[in-house]
């Protein structure tokens, strides 16, 4: 997932790619919207992320606990 309501799937060839666009198109709903973006790992690759410039508090991390 890439965001809210946004997936990403790799596909090592076109043929496979095809094989998952004709999934989902078979399992759309009757209301429903999909749009599917292709492109090539390089491009993917070449991809920028910007975040805001104000740090969030880390989450913390729970500790372990062990049932006997």
């Amino acid at each position: 997932m890439l965001q809210f309501s946004v997936y990403s799937r790799p596909s090592p060839s076109e043929e496979n790619a095809i094989v998952h666009c004709n999934r989902v198109k078979a399992e759309m709903p009757t209301d429903g919207q999909v749009r599917i973006l292709r492109f090539t790992d390089k491009q993917y690759a070449r991809m920028e992320c910007f975040f805001s410039r104000k740090p969030k508090d880390h989450e913390r991390i729970p500790e372990q606990i062990e049932l006997f």
